[in-house]
């Protein structure tokens, strides 16, 4: 690859959102104890999870669509500072001006200073992974700039002083009840007399945003994709808000991960079939809106684009951690994932929760920064099933289990409880002899778990094991001893 220029940075401490207050078992405790909350997170994946199946069976052709897009992105990859320099190259050519933030601050800087030239006080925003990351909403905000997210389910977690839970559906914790008394609360002008009902709820926020719309000046976006060959960048939504956010304001500007480039159309036509089966489970997006640089007398007069470094830099030059670079942001992983849906996305502390975010944030922070994340997981692979770029997230969360075990091994002279318990678990499982008066030795749990046949609770040490799992209790009979009656 050529340089760029870019050190292999990690995302600076202290602005963003990719690192939480609290570790993820702390948080998670805290998930687990509202059942509004399950209640919500069960209702919604599940039906997400049936929406998929349906969509993605009608393709007999989906394994290979899914090869293919593993194979796009790595071979992208592989080649990133070529297709990015042809994506600026493109993007100025046709009438846009290209910025390069090497971090979150350089980045929020950029669209600041951007915004301000402009001597507009208000933008809005189509939905954005990475404007969530670098935390531009507060960066907008100190610079007395009113940041308006147009996306229905952004607009109520901000309505509600929130913050995301899901990729692809922020509000995803809240339900109908719960939103309609956001809106009654904090929505200007509403009918006191507002329903419940989803398209009440809808229409309230149309009039919102409608005004809103018609009088902003800038629009800010992300990009699900940016097409080197033609400096084209394209966003996928669902609701009009995007198009009409990147048609009706003077100036544009878009943050976009410098990950999403695709190398040409023909490559962006497989992710346009992966996407939306994935995320929404539609067989194509309601909105696709494309805009190539500046047509005079058609949508913006300026058009920036900010390519976001960020920690990517820094995770590409892993050559098996930078897998997880060729996400495309369809949530799959977190609809499926046993774990997510019982604690939701704020026990993660990113705005990139579920599987997916505990194998990108702790790459893009360093992952002692975010080192609980990679252990949020049972490895069941349901992630790597679903995913529609083949990501092997399991194999990828091992790995950096592994890496926060060396660094704390490099950091104390002094072995952790957990590192002596290994030990002492590999010298008895190394000779035959031990390993059998190991196994005789554990019929001595057998006092416990009578009534239930688990063993829930037990004393210290093991206590720290039972107060987050069950197990077995252990059998009467060892399997040697239960050979050598069988079978001689």
């Amino acid at each position: 690859m050529t340089d760029l220029g870019m050190p292999l940075l990690r995302a600076p401490r202290g602005v963003g959102h990719l690192r939480g207050d609290k570790s993820f078992p702390a948080a998670a405790r805290d998930a687990l104890a509202d059942s509004q909350l399950r209640r919500n997170l069960g209702h919604a994946t599940s039906t997400i999870r049936a929406k998929r199946a349906t969509v993605v069976a009608e393709r007999a052709d989906w394994e290979q669509l899914r090869a293919a897009g593993s194979a796009i992105k790595a071979a992208t990859m592989a080649h990133l500072d070529e297709h990015l320099e042809r994506l600026e190259a493109e993007v100025t050519r046709r009438g846009g001006v290209v910025h390069w933030a090497r971090d979150a601050n350089e980045a929020n800087e950029i669209v600041t200073r951007l915004v301000a030239a402009t001597g507009s006080r208000e933008v809005v925003k189509v939905k954005s992974m990475a404007t969530q990351e670098i935390g531009l909403n507060e960066a907008l905000e100190a610079a007395g700039v009113t940041a308006q997210e147009t996306d229905l389910a952004e607009l109520i977690v901000q309505l509600g002083g929130d913050l995301p839970s899901h990729i692809l559906v922020p509000a995803i914790h809240r339900n109908r009840a719960e939103i309609r008394e956001i809106f009654l609360r904090e929505m200007p002008g509403v009918d006191p007399a507002l329903t419940d009902e989803p398209r009440r709820l809808a229409m309230a926020a149309r009039a919102y945003l409608r005004e809103r719309f018609l009088r902003a000046d800038v629009a800010i976006s992300g990009a699900n994709f940016g097409v080197a060959d033609t400096g084209s960048l394209v966003v996928v939504e669902s609701e009009g808000n995007g198009r009409m956010c990147l048609t009706l304001p003077r100036t544009l500007i878009t943050v976009m991960g410098i990950e999403k480039v695709v190398p040409t159309w023909q490559d962006l036509e497989v992710f346009l079939q992966l996407l939306p089966r994935s995320s929404t489970g539609e067989r194509m997006n309601p909105y696709t809106s494309v805009w190539t640089g500046v047509t005079p007398g058609d949508g913006p007069a300026e058009v920036h684009l900010v390519l976001l470094d960020n920690g990517r830099t820094a995770t590409l030059a892993d050559d098996v951690g930078r897998a997880a670079l060729h996400c495309i942001k369809c949530s799959a992983c977190l609809n499926v994932c046993p774990v997510y849906e019982r604690t939701g996305g704020h026990a993660y502390g990113s705005v990139y929760p579920g599987p997916i975010g505990a194998v990108l944030s702790p790459q893009l922070t360093g992952v002692e920064d975010n080192a609980s994340l990679p252990f949020a997981s049972s490895l069941c692979g349901a992630c790597f099933e679903a995913c529609p770029v083949r990501i092997d997230i399991p194999s990828l969360l091992v790995r950096l289990r592994s890496q926060h075990v060396e660094a704390r091994r490099e950091a104390s002279r002094v072995p952790s409880a957990e590192a002596v318990a290994m030990a002492a678990a590999a010298w008895t499982m190394s000779d035959p002899g031990r390993f059998a008066a190991a196994e005789k030795a554990s019929r001595l749990g057998r006092v416990f778990g009578r009534r239930s046949g688990r063993l829930t609770t037990l004393p210290p040490p093991l206590s720290a094991w039972t107060a987050g799992r069950d197990a077995p209790r252990p059998p009467a009979e060892t399997f040697r001893e239960w050979w050598a009656r069988e079978r001689g």
